[in-house]
């Protein structure tokens, strides 16, 4: 069967989008500037969009400049991912009173809610499919995550920017978008006001379409929205080679590039909690003063702190060095064992984000060069970090 054409529409059919995606009970929700920075919230207009912004991204360094267009979607990835709404970071599990004698406990109802997220990048697209198979695969499915992720429309957008942390290339995550998506627009910001191309990836995004002011997309639109895609894979901001990581980093547990990252980590968890796959959690209890009412609540939790791990007697990970390890080993080896791939997208969030900048694909590129005949740099590297970070646009 044929595919259907490609659909083009302009700002106006962008709101038209919005609203009948309200019409119909979605929470819609996508980027918008806030604090210094590009993060998700509800949104209603195409005025609430980003516009004209991009994102500077580096080791430890995130800051908004000027773009030199009006594009609505023309950034990269900010510190949330669409995770704080399908996992969120608070998850009431049940309550409890006493009367009399007795105790009754009610466990709290998965209440579905339907989102439509505007924006979807194809990194964060594999990551939702991600926590699919950890939340979701399995005899014992998370009927909270299952509740909000049925009923999630996702409107996805192939990158027009890559940002100077990005190396979905490298993790074969983005940045076209491929599988995953309702709805999913290619923005083309030159000469004016943007111009969207729209793909349909499912019955109910044709369906939301066809009630959508819009025209079929020319074939010099078609070519333009695919070289936009191309030059934004072409200029990564960082590279992974990630085709034997896994059997590199579980032959070098005792590597002494463990202790070295481990001097400059603050163990903050900074990294696990922007990551769009992480999904770690512990659970707290309470109670009021009187004794009369309990509750219990899971809450993210991250194995950079010393209690994830703890069990009667103390914590098994007690130094920095090896929750490092356990954490970008797990991320990158062990989740092949537990999941079938691996628990990385190259979104670059973990990089940005940290503190102290360390990069997770420098780590791995040092680890890998370790092991060559030759301790020289490969040619085109730098010496001090050996990447070689692309100018953005």
């Amino acid at each position: 069967m044929e595919s259907a054409p490609l659909a083009a529409i302009t700002l106006g059919g962008l709101q038209a989008l919005f609203d009948e995606l309200k019409n119909q009970g979605y929470r819609v929700v996508g980027p918008v500037v806030r604090d210094g920075a590009i993060v998700y919230d509800d949104i209603g207009a195409v005025s609430e969009l980003p516009r004209g912004w991009k994102d500077e991204q580096d080791g430890g360094h995130y800051r908004l400049v000027r773009r030199s267009n009006d594009a609505r979607f023309g950034y990269a990835v900010g510190p949330h991912s669409w995770k704080k709404y399908l996992h969120p970071p608070l998850q009431p599990l049940w309550r409890a009173r006493r009367e009399d004698d007795r105790m009754s406990v009610e466990p709290e109802r998965a209440v579905p809610e339907r989102f439509a997220f505007i924006g979807v990048r194809a990194c964060e697209l594999r990551a939702i499919a991600v926590q699919d198979r950890v939340l979701l695969g399995g005899a014992h499915a998370d009927l909270h995550y299952q509740a909000r992720r049925n009923g999630a429309f996702i409107v996805a957008l192939n990158c027009s920017q890559a940002g100077g942390t990005c190396f979905c290339v490298s993790m074969n995550a983005g940045p076209k978008v491929d599988s995953g998506f309702d709805l999913a627009l290619t923005e083309i910001a030159e000469g004016g006001e943007p111009l969207y191309i729209v793909a349909a990836g499912s019955e109910a995004g044709r369906k939301l379409l066809s009630a959508l002011p819009h025209r079929e997309a020319q074939s010099q639109e078609v070519a333009a929205a695919a070289a936009i895609v191309a030059r934004t894979a072409a200029s990564m901001g960082r590279e992974m080679q990630a085709d034997d990581v896994k059997e590199l980093l579980q032959h070098n547990l005792d590597h002494p590039r463990w202790d070295e990252v481990a001097e400059r980590c603050l163990a903050c968890g900074n990294c696990t909690m922007v990551c769009p796959t992480c999904f770690c959690t512990s659970v707290q209890d309470s109670s009021d003063l009187a004794g009369l009412e309990f509750s219990r609540s899971r809450r993210w939790d991250s194995c950079f702190t010393s209690d994830f791990s703890y069990i009667h007697g103390g914590s098994v990970r007690t130094s920095t060095r090896s929750r490092y390890r356990q954490w970008i080993t797990h991320k990158l080896a062990s989740w092949f064992d537990q999941f079938g791939s691996s628990g990385c997208v190259g979104c670059g969030r973990c990089i940005t984000w940290c503190p102290v900048g360390i990069d997770i694909a420098e780590e791995v590129r040092a680890i890998r060069e370790s092991e060559r005949p030759s301790a020289a740099e490969p040619s085109g590297e730098s010496a001090a970090g050996g990447i070689t970070p692309v100018k953005q646009r």
